[in-house]
């Protein structure tokens, strides 16, 4: 390595140090430049153009050598940088599960509450939002605006709404159909966590671009048939990205929801971020949650219907 080393530090605006001396250094290496940067800072043909015609062939043997394993280390960089490596369903939920907390940590996660804003039409309304939700599978959303609130809910079985803001105040219930985005809200752990418990089918399907990272990528095919499209980030194996492909009234749906922001909750990382629409629209919702209550007293009555309607 000193050799090859010597060999380029020889060369000297046209004329090579003597074989018996060091000589003085070349005025273009500077005080203690090394190969990488000689050639960085000169090209391999200025260099090459430098040798004088009197060098001996072993020092051109020397000099390419150099410039080769110059060349190799300045490339060792982009080797490194390779796409994330491959792994198995049950490798990539293991993580994920051990990325939100821990398994033990979901289990015992059975209520959460957050609070927050809702924005839409393009960021331009803003309105309160509330969702709470309850182990196994309940769940009770609230967005007010102008002291008018809207609601929707699902208590494991049967869901229903008051739309204030189409001119309806009173309860109405929710057809199979509409509460199906309910059904998947609902669910405090993810579509991945007890997948097979749930009655789901996980497929791994590789690596996908999710807005420049190489994310992992996951079928769920739900049990009433429906599917998500799960996009796990490489580096932490939290959700950033799920696609829900739904049929709903006789039409398939396709509504895309970025995830972001995870913070403890409980002991179990949740997203303080979302924003979701119709894959492929620019005007989607955005839901930003500044606080978060774990494992607080909530009544089943809140998620039901209430008692005293009869519609």
């Amino acid at each position: 390595m000193i050799r090859l080393k010597e060999s380029v530090k020889r060369l000297h605006l046209g004329r090579a140090e003597p074989q018996d001396g060091p000589g003085p250094r070349p005025a273009f290496l500077g005080d203690d430049s090394s190969i990488d940067q000689t050639i960085r800072n000169h090209g391999v043909k200025e260099i090459l153009a430098r040798i004088p015609r009197s060098n001996t062939v072993r020092d051109m043997r020397f000099l390419t050598c150099a410039i080769a394993f110059s060349c190799i280390l300045r490339l060792a960089p982009f080797a490194d940088a390779q796409e994330p490596r491959q792994f198995t369903v049950n490798e990539l939920v293991d993580k994920n599960i051990a990325a939100k907390g821990g398994a033990e940590a979901i289990q015992a996660l059975k209520a959460v509450r957050v609070a927050g804003r809702l924005l839409v039409n393009s960021d331009q309304i803003e309105l309160t939002y509330v969702q709470t939700k309850k182990r196994p599978d309940s769940v009770r959303v609230e967005a007010t605006l102008q002291g008018l609130t809207l609601v929707q809910a699902y208590d494991g079985s049967q869901g229903w709404k008051i739309s204030p803001f189409n001119g309806r105040k009173d309860p109405e219930k929710m057809s199979t159909d509409d509460i199906k985005s309910l059904i998947e809200d609902a669910d405090i752990a993810g579509p991945l966590v007890d997948w097979k418990a749930k009655g789901s089918e996980v497929e791994y399907l590789g690596l996908e671009d999710v807005d420049g990272t190489m994310a992992h990528k996951l079928r769920v095919k739900r049990k009433n048939g429906d599917t998500a499209y799960v996009f796990l980030d490489p580096d932490h194996f939290l959700e950033i990205r799920i696609v829900s492909q739904r049929l709903e009234h006789g039409a398939r749906i396709e509504v895309e929801t970025d995830l972001g922001d995870y913070e403890k909750v409980g002991g179990v990382f949740l997203p303080f971020s979302f924003e979701a629409g119709r894959k492929g629209s620019t005007d989607k919702q955005k839901i930003i949650i500044n606080k978060a209550e774990a494992n607080l007293p909530v009544d089943d009555t809140v998620f039901q219907f209430p008692a005293a309607s009869s519609k």
